[in-house]
């Protein structure tokens, strides 16, 4: 045999098998191409979410003065917040195929233990380690019945939605409040950073950015592997750089309505970013978020591929029930107490902000910034149609009209590219 041929009968570079595949390569007018022949194709990713959102934004600050406000837009970003983490949590079941219809109270009754212990002289740290590990336990339960038992996860987190809004009367008790007494926990909702402090965080993001892309072009050229482009690394961060530096400057500016100065970006903004990042990374970059993408889009081939299919569920369950406590911690420093309903009519909006922003109901498709974006959508209708006093109903009917719209998207999109149904 030929050294020829021993070269070509070789095992392939590790790395080149722990990589993602980045699409097509090659320069920006390839990339344009080849992501408008995607999008005719059917695969349109979050792209009528940004619509959507744009003619929003237009819409509601025609029709409201106080839309564009600094004020105004500082508040939004606080109310999408829980939705935008919970959206994020629930995508990580979605891209399976799966559904949590528990994600939402499960955050209720860790927050209801969470306020009770610490009432009860628990050191609230400890407390609300307790409340997490309710979540993370709730998680563990539902993989074991739905990857384990093979119960459909419908049934299974269905039975614990209304499972667990009993467990929070027995809790909180009916009609039952408790304060939010950790100032820490507070200021996550309704604290700013100062003013340095948000071009800091600008330019950290764009450091961590760049360093990422690097990295990553640096793996892909140690694998053998074509890299796309280097002038879109330098496209990438300088949109980052102009849309954070719009934001930054926006919420840099004094939004207060008396003497005291109000000013800067809210302290939740970095928190959900960097929850943002962290799961993108598990996603994108690791070898179980490519396992999670590959069960979603055919769990028989998958386990046949050597994947441990319901170990990779088990977890997904995990991080989704434990970011749906972080949800319910944001939405509870942001009222400043808990009672028994906390949860109970947040989740279907998450899984309608994963939908709406492009995430598939069928599995295997969707990304965390589409989860993100798609809740800033339903968080602008609720922030818009609350500023002009229409009825909650309306807002309701807006909701549902949009969540409706967005699924039949998907699943047109799904048959025009071929997929099944």
């Amino acid at each position: 045999m030929s050294s020829n041929a021993t070269r070509t009968e070789a095992a392939p570079d590790p790395l080149a098998s722990d990589l993602i595949g980045s699409g097509v390569e090659g320069g920006v007018g390839d990339q344009l191409t080849a992501w408008w022949q995607r999008v005719r194709g059917g695969d349109m990713g979050a792209l009528p979410a940004i619509g959507g959102l744009v003619v929003l934004f237009i819409l509601f600050s025609i029709l409201s003065p106080f839309f564009l406000t600094e004020r105004n837009f500082a508040n939004l970003l606080n109310q999408a917040a829980t939705l935008v983490v919970l959206g994020m949590a629930l995508v990580f079941v979605l891209l399976l195929g799966e559904i949590d219809l528990s994600a939402g109270v499960t955050g209720g009754v860790g927050m209801a233990l969470f306020v009770v212990l610490a009432s009860q002289g628990i050191p609230w740290p400890l407390a609300l380690l307790i409340g997490f590990v309710f979540g993370f336990l709730t998680g563990a339960l539902i993989g074991f019945f739905v990857a384990r038992v093979g119960i459909p996860s419908f049934v299974v987190t269905l039975g614990l939605f209304l499972g667990y809004q009993g467990l929070a009367l027995v809790i909180i008790g009916p009609g039952g409040l408790f304060r939010l007494e950790v100032p820490e926990l507070i200021f996550l909702q309704n604290g700013n950073l100062p003013t340095w402090g948000g071009w800091a965080m600008l330019v950290i993001m764009l450091a961590i950015s760049a360093g990422t892309s690097f990295w990553d072009r640096a793996r892909r050229a140690r694998a053998g592997v074509p890299n796309r482009a280097l002038s879109l690394v330098w496209i990438k961060l300088a949109a980052i750089a102009v849309i954070g530096g719009i934001v930054v400057f926006v919420l840099n500016q004094n939004r207060g309505q008396s003497v005291i100065e109000v000013a800067g970006v809210p302290v939740v903004v970095p928190v959900v970013l960097v929850i943002l990042w962290l799961g993108t990374f598990l996603l994108d970059r690791t070898k179980f978020g490519r396992y999670i993408y590959a069960i979603g889009g055919n769990a028989e081939a998958a386990r046949r591929s050597g994947v441990k299919v319901r170990w990779i569920k088990w977890w997904a369950f995990v991080i989704c029930s434990s970011l749906a406590v972080f949800s319910a911690l944001l939405s509870v420093a942001r009222v400043g107490s808990v009672d028994a309903t906390v949860g109970r009519d947040i989740v279907l909006s998450g899984v309608a902000a994963a939908v709406v922003g492009g995430v598939s109901l069928f599995g295997g498709k969707g990304r965390l910034m589409h989860a993100a974006i798609g809740a800033l959508v339903i968080a602008t209708i609720t922030n818009g149609l609350g500023l002009l006093n229409l009825p909650a109903g309306i807002n309701l009917l807006v909701t549902g009209g949009v969540l409706i719209l967005a699924a039949t998207v998907d699943a047109l999109s799904r048959l025009r590219s071929g997929g099944g149904r």
